[in-house]
């Protein structure tokens, strides 16, 4: 798998918060991470599963 690198400034607390949280959110659904962010760990995953998805989802961010 190809890692892609996206240009989006850290949140610094002083821009606007609602743009960076869309740009973010994109990111998300192309990486495919949304779905762990919103809903809670999914009964068919293990825990291994559920913390290589968290630590993939907290890298994209």
């Amino acid at each position: 798998m190809a890692a892609t690198k996206f240009e989006i400034k850290k949140f610094d607390g002083e821009t606007n918060f609602n743009l960076w949280q869309v740009r973010i959110m994109a990111i998300l659904v192309q990486t495919g991470l949304k779905k762990f962010v919103i809903e809670k760990k999914p009964e068919n995953l293990n825990q291994t599963e559920w913390e290589k998805l968290d630590e993939n989802e907290l890298f994209a961010i």
